[in-house]
């Protein structure tokens, strides 16, 4: 497989510099709808799943985000059959800290010993020695903090993770866990119609941490007959998913997001979400919607 750079579309989304010294293109490839319905569920159609990284890849996508717990590590393996030898611009990000015992249950575990666990068994289905970024998926509240962001130092020592982000937490815990370690990214359910981290957001802005928005695209809000989301799809000639994708682009430059799929026909519609610049106008439009 060419390792060539690919073309980027993406390009509009312009860069942003995990920890300062990684850059990514704003736009990037989340995985979790990759991995089928159960437990070390398969997906559907395996060769669709590759089609869509190799196809995200080819379209500048940069930033592709993964996770121990997805499968588990079954989207890790469609990303190495997909992409490996990864291109040397490719910024792996991967998540540990979460356990799935069953198709519908997720369960917070922060216990040192099982976070080096499923870093390590990450990376070896990623097939990498070490990845860019590696996030703590959830804060498990029976484990002290210190342990599990210890942990992953740990691992950053080693060469095995370069940078160190947080899932699904608040301000007072991001401050707490930038006392243990340097944290370059938060990943947090947000989009146009949940805003409800908007503080964590702001926080980020200011601190210069990259906010993830993982649901990124909220398409029901922008059908409702009432909306005035659907004027501006039709002026700007967009989908609802990349209108949702083009105002978290607007909203902040400290936005990343991680829109899933697993259709390449939906990977080539987010992906254009990049090249829509929307008006103030629209841009207002659509922040009142919610």
């Amino acid at each position: 497989m060419s390792t060539q750079t690919p073309a980027r579309p993406a390009e509009a989304s312009g860069l942003f510099r995990l920890g300062g010294d990684l850059p990514v293109h704003r736009l990037g490839l989340g995985t979790m709808r990759l991995t089928g319905p159960g437990v070390w569920g398969d997906p559907a159609d395996p060769a669709e799943a590759v089609r869509v990284v190799r196809r995200a890849r080819e379209l500048g996508v940069d930033f592709i985000d993964t996770a121990a717990a997805y499968g588990p590590f079954v989207s890790d393996e469609i990303i190495r059959r997909a992409l490996h030898p990864y291109p040397e611009d490719l910024v792996l990000a991967s998540k540990v800290g979460l356990a799935r015992p069953g198709p519908d249950q997720w369960q917070p575990v922060g216990r040192p010993e099982f976070l080096r666990e499923q870093a390590e068994s990450s990376l070896r289905h990623l097939g990498v020695d070490s990845v860019g970024l590696m996030q703590l998926h959830r804060v498990d509240p029976a484990v002290p903090l210190a342990d599990q962001i210890g942990e992953l130092v740990l691992l950053q020592q080693e060469g095995k993770i370069r940078h160190i982000g947080l899932s699904e937490v608040g301000v007072e815990q991001i401050e707490r866990a930038r006392q243990i370690a340097p944290i370059v990214s938060v990943q947090n359910l947000y989009n146009l119609s949940d805003r409800h981290y908007e503080d964590v957001l702001r926080y980020c802005e200011r601190e210069g941490i990259a906010f993830i928005p993982w649901f990124p695209i909220a398409s029901g809000a922008l059908a409702r007959p009432d909306s005035p989301a659907r004027q501006v799809a039709a002026d700007a000639d967009a989908t609802a998913a990349q209108l949702s994708l083009a105002w978290l682009l607007r909203h902040s430059p400290v936005v990343l997001p991680i829109p899933g799929t697993s259709t390449v026909a939906h990977v080539e519609e987010n992906t254009r979400s990049a090249e829509l610049t929307l008006t103030d106008e629209q841009y207002q439009a659509l922040t009142a919607v919610a």
